[in-house]
């Protein structure tokens, strides 16, 4: 055989092509070199915006079971949601219907029964708001100046309140500002009623501005007020007309000081927070508690 015809080239198994390592470098430094000129030149834009296109379809496809999924399990909870607010709502309504018809029934009674007594009409008191301007700084005595004064026609004594409840009383006048003490004041007194067992108590503060509090004096150990009675003023000082919400009892322990019951209230009124009050004509033309004058 010729020596011009042999094949001297290594078989398949021995051909040694370009190493990978130098392919993954050129592919690698192809790619950056892409990211850079897209970066810089923004050439590939309009081609993802074509496959973008092109793929929308397929993507809204697939995407359409788990949407009706999603929109399934929606639709379930929105209906149940909607359905229970709606019997709460009935619910609430009924109740409010019931405490209207009541209260209209009872407001009617109140008046047959003045009648026929011979007893005239209670007047509900006039009101004027006011704005808190600061906080007295005497730190034994709790209370606030009001931009309200005598050229107002507020009066000492009284009764101050804000949107919740009962806040205090005015205790000093003066031309274009009046200083209310809060209720917390210990030494200051307000008549109570229970609005569930009809007791009636005297109300006095714990003097703590941080955490303001009211405890019932001289309750019998055999009382009937219980957590969560809603106190209001009774009205019978002649002072706080009757009505005005005070508090809430949170707690009532039978063995208390001198054989009494400890029963705790906490004030219906943001005694730290209110900023707007109303400031009420007394129910009769008293003078302020004693107790509440500044000592």
């Amino acid at each position: 055989m010729p020596l011009g015809t042999i094949d001297r080239t290594p078989p398949p198994f021995f051909k040694q092509g370009t190493p990978a390592l130098a392919k993954w470098i050129v592919l690698s430094a192809l790619s950056v070199l892409l990211m850079v000129v897209d970066a810089r030149l923004q050439w590939a834009a309009p081609l993802r915006a074509a496959l973008a296109t092109a793929l929308y379809p397929v993507q809204w496809l697939v995407l359409q079971p788990v949407r009706a999924v999603q929109w399934a399990g929606g639709y379930l909870s929105a209906l149940e949601s909607a359905q229970r607010e709606a019997r709460e709502a009935r619910a609430l309504l009924l109740q409010h219907a019931e405490r209207a018809g009541l209260v209209e029934h009872l407001a009617q009674e109140n008046r047959e029964l003045r009648q026929l007594l011979g007893l005239r009409e209670r007047i509900a008191p006039s009101a004027q708001g006011a704005e808190i301007l600061y906080a007295l700084p005497d730190p034994y005595i709790p209370g606030v100046v009001i931009d309200r004064g005598a050229l107002q026609g507020v009066q000492a004594g009284a009764p101050v309140m804000d949107a919740y409840g009962v806040l205090g009383q005015v205790t000093r006048v003066y031309p274009a500002t009046s200083e209310v003490t809060l209720l917390m004041h210990r030494q200051l007194a307000i008549p109570v009623l229970n609005t569930r067992t009809g007791e009636r108590y005297l109300a006095y503060g714990n003097g703590d501005r941080d955490e303001p509090a009211l405890a019932l004096r001289y309750v019998s150990h055999q009382t009937a007020t219980r957590a969560g009675d809603a106190l209001v003023t009774s009205g019978i000082d002649g002072l706080y007309p009757p009505g005005l919400p005070v508090g809430t009892v949170v707690s009532v322990t039978a063995e208390g000081a001198e054989g009494f019951a400890n029963v705790q209230v906490a004030p219906a009124a943001r005694t730290r927070d209110a900023l707007h009050v109303l400031v009420l004509q007394p129910a009769q033309a008293a003078a302020p508690l004693s107790a509440g004058q500044r000592p």
